[in-house]
């Protein structure tokens, strides 16, 4: 039987999003307010959540400090009250769009749980925009 334990965090974050490749005109049309020169801020929330077996020693799927540990080194330490265009090196020519955000940080904790557990991200940039990761 498998379980989905899950924790949630969050982290507040300015962004530009902007595709140098296009014009100045293309990116307005494109991305509209969210391509503001002088960059937005969201309060994004945060849901990690891992599925897998209960481990019959510990009685978990995954130990949640050890979650939790993750999260804060890796997602908000990293990205909390940072402009993700200009203090972060993955989104130095990665458009930080929720999609993106959400897979950089699928990624940096994939490297830290076992592979045999699965990984879902649920990333809201606003209380009613949210994306889902899973893999």
């Amino acid at each position: 039987m498998k379980i989905t334990v899950s924790r949630k965090a969050h982290f507040n974050a300015a962004h530009r999003l902007h595709n140098p490749e296009w014009s100045d005109e293309k990116n307005r049309e494109v991305f509209g307010k969210c391509n503001n020169p002088n960059f937005h801020g969201h309060n994004y929330q945060l849901i990690v959540s891992v599925r897998g077996e209960v481990d019959p020693e510990t009685g978990y799927v995954v130990d949640m400090k050890l979650l939790k540990d993750l999260i804060k080194e890796h997602v908000e330490d990293a990205f909390d009250h940072k402009n993700l265009n200009l203090d972060t090196a993955e989104f130095a020519k990665l458009n930080p769009t929720a999609e993106n955000i959400a897979s950089v940080i699928w990624t940096k904790l994939r490297a830290h749980i076992d592979g045999s557990l699965d990984l879902k991200i649920t990333l809201y940039e606003t209380e009613r925009n949210f994306v889902e990761l899973e893999g």
